[in-house]
């Protein structure tokens, strides 16, 4: 079943085009990469589902329903979230204090009762593995598990949709693997949808079912990850560079 559509999505900045007439359509419980040189347009994209920056032109629709031009918490009520490379989190809270404002701000399945607010976070914190941080500060926290912490937030708002922008940047071969992990996890046990744009080559390959490229801000490539890095034209945008075939 196609839980997210997108018709001729445009994002212009002053004019020029950072997304150009995007089409594309993702099912539910996929885990889509969404990678390409950089400045293709792949951060705007997925900042312009999630609400972050509205498109300038196009449809954007959740489970049939329209959710191009909502505001970024009107969007996350629907039921997409979106964590960034570069963590927001609450720094004079506890850990398990910005997860719970996951859990009471999130999808419609989100709640206002405090013993169920704090069971959800209790969960999330599980989930990603921190659960014994729960009651430290979040400046205690090292960048990767901050973006744990921003997983687990997510996570407690029950999303249908995860937008995940290069989370994985920059961590080492043990904390790639544990991310990895989560990932895969949060759509096979949680039943999470996920779109990930992401530049570690490694964790695409062996995570993600499905790779759409973004080249100039307009759909490259879509497919399988092996026949997707092997077309000539991703190669050639890759590498700025024309390839050469004989015959």
């Amino acid at each position: 079943m196609t839980l997210l559509e997108l018709a001729g999505v445009e994002k212009h900045f002053g004019g020029l085009p950072a997304v150009a007439g995007v089409d594309l359509k993702v099912n539910e419980g996929e885990i889509l990469a969404l990678v390409g040189p950089n400045g293709a347009g792949k951060s705007t994209l997925l900042k312009a589902i999630s609400g972050l920056q509205p498109p300038t032109l196009g449809s954007i629709k959740l489970l049939g329903k329209e959710i191009a031009g909502l505001s970024a918490h009107q969007t996350r009520r629907r039921g997409v979230a979106m964590v960034l490379q570069t963590p927001r989190t609450f720094h004079s809270m506890t850990v398990r204090e910005n997860v719970m404002i996951g859990a009471m701000f999130g999808s419609s399945a989100g709640t206002t009762s405090a013993p169920s607010i704090a069971d959800r976070a209790n969960e999330s914190l599980g989930f990603v593995g921190l659960t014994h941080l729960a009651d430290q500060s979040v400046d205690t926290l090292n960048l990767h598990q901050q973006r744990f912490l921003e997983l687990a937030r997510s996570l407690a708002g029950r999303p249908k949709l995860l937008l995940l922008d290069e989370v994985m940047a920059g961590l080492n071969d043990t904390e790639l693997r544990a991310s990895i992990d989560i990932v895969r996890l949060a759509r096979d046990q949680l039943g999470v949808t996920v779109i990930w744009v992401e530049h570690v080559m490694k964790a695409v390959m062996s995570l993600a079912e499905r790779v759409v490229v973004l080249d100039f801000g307009s759909l490259l490539a879509d497919g399988q990850p092996a026949d997707v890095m092997r077309n000539p034209k991703v190669v050639a945008a890759y590498l700025g560079a024309e390839i050469q075939t004989n015959g």
